[in-house]
């Protein structure tokens, strides 16, 4: 097999694996009682609809997530 196959064969495998966390992350973030209720999260509800920005939960999940590949890709 050519060397370019395997790295390609590598990197589908690594982005379903990612995938797949993403998606256990999804159904089960329902059970951590802080997210999406922080005090930086705005809502805004008006009779004909919500609107919903988590901005300090997304700043929360982006640092812990920097962290973890800071950590991770150190060679």
């Amino acid at each position: 097999m050519p060397d370019g196959l395997g790295m390609t064969g590598k990197m589908l495998i690594v982005a379903g694996l990612m995938i797949a966390l993403v998606g256990a992350g999804l159904v089960w973030a329902d059970r951590i009682p802080f997210l999406g209720r922080l005090p930086g999260d705005f809502r805004f509800e008006w009779k004909n609809g919500t609107f919903y920005a988590p901005m300090a939960t997304c700043i929360l999940i982006s640092v812990i997530l920097s962290v973890l590949f800071n950590l991770f890709s150190r060679r």
